[in-house]
C-alpha cells in the first residue's frame, strides 16, 4: 500500500455503499437525521440506482457518527476522507472516478468505494496515479483488507496519504492501466475462491489452489470455471491429464469429469 508522509487529518466523510451497510443505512436515517449526506449516484448515468448506491456522509456534523466508524468498522464499512474540498468539489471527483474505460471498448463501473475493491486498486497505483485518483482528497482510511486477508481474518486499517505530484487532472472515462485491470481482476477471482469457500466449507488456500488450476487448464468461462471446482472438490486427490479432449472448455470439462468418475472404484 503507497503511504506518503503527511500530517495527520481527522476524517471529514463517509463514504459507503448503502447494500452493504443496509442495517448502518437505517440506523443514519433514525439516529442522525440531522446529518447531511449525498447519494452518490445521483445525476449521473446511475441515477435511477441511486437509492441503492454509495452514500456520501458529512461527519463533522456528526461526532458521533464519526466515533462509531472507528469502534464499530465491520458495521460502518466504508471509506473515511479528509479532504478540505467543498462539498460539490468533492462529489464531482468522486463522482468522475464511478466510470472507467479498459481497453478501447469497454466501459465499467468502478465500485472504488467497496474496502474491498479499494484494498486492491490504490495498491495497484504508483504515486501519479495516486495523486490523480485522490484528487482533492487528502487522505484515505478503510478498515479491510484483500478477500484473501479476510479469509484468514487479518484484515485490518488501511491508510493512503495523497502524495500530491503535479500531475494531469482524472479524466472523464479514465483508461485503466493494465496492473490495475489485472488487480481488480485478482480482486473478482479471491472473492470468488472467498465465497466458495464459505458455501463448501473448505480451506480458503486449497479453493484458491483449485481456481488457480482451473484456470491453468483454459477453464476461464465462469460456469465452466465453477463446474471445474465442484469437480475438484469431489475429487481432491485426482491428477488431470496433460490434454483435454472436446473443442469448447465445456467439453473439456465433461471429458475430465468421465475420466473422473470411470477411475473410481
Amino acid at each position: 500500500m503507497i503511504a506518503v508522509q503527511a500530517a495527520d487529518s481527522t476524517p471529514q466523510w463517509l463514504l459507503f455503499d448503502v447494500p452493504d451497510v443496509l442495517q448502518a443505512d437505517a440506523g443514519l436515517r433514525q439516529q442522525f437525521a440531522h446529518v447531511r449526506w449525498f447519494r452518490l449516484f445521483e445525476g449521473t448515468e446511475f441515477h435511477p440506482l441511486r437509492e441503492y448506491g454509495p452514500v456520501l456522509v458529512n461527519l463533522r456534523e456528526c461526532p458521533a457518527l464519526a466515533e462509531l466508524c472507528q469502534s464499530a468498522p465491520d458495521t460502518w464499512s466504508g471509506l473515511l476522507l479528509a479532504s478540505e474540498a467543498s462539498p460539490s468539489q468533492l462529489l464531482e471527483h468522486l463522482r468522475r472516478m464511478l466510470t472507467v474505460t479498459l481497453g478501447l471498448h469497454h466501459r465499467a463501473l468502478l465500485n472504488y468505494y467497496n474496502p474491498h475493491t479499494a484494498s486492491y486498486f490504490f495498491d495497484a497505483c504508483d504515486a501519479q496515479e495516486l495523486s490523480r485518483w485522490l484528487g482533492p482528497i487528502d487522505q484515505l482510511r478503510w478498515f479491510g483488507g484483500t478477500w484473501a486477508d479476510r479469509a484468514i481474518g487479518c484484515q485490518g486499517w488501511q491508510q493512503l496519504f495523497n502524495p500530491r505530484l503535479a500531475v494531469r487532472p482524472l479524466a472523464i472515462e479514465e483508461n485503466l492501466s493494465p496492473r490495475q485491470r489485472d488487480t481488480l481482476q485478482t480482486c473478482l477471482l479471491e472473492q470468488h475462491a472467498w465465497r466458495w469457500s464459505r458455501s463448501t466449507g473448505t480451506d480458503y488456500n486449497n479453493v484458491w489452489a483449485y481456481l488457480q488450476e482451473g484456470l491453468a487448464l483454459g477453464f476461464s468461462e465462469r460456469p465452466v470455471l465453477d463446474g471445474w471446482l465442484w469437480l475438484r472438490l469431489q475429487h481432491p486427490d485426482a491428477v488431470p491429464g496433460q490434454s483435454l479432449s472436446g473443442i469448447t472448455q465445456q467439453e473439456r470439462l465433461d471429458s475430465l469429469r468421465n475420466l473422473w468418475q470411470n477411475d473410481q472404484p
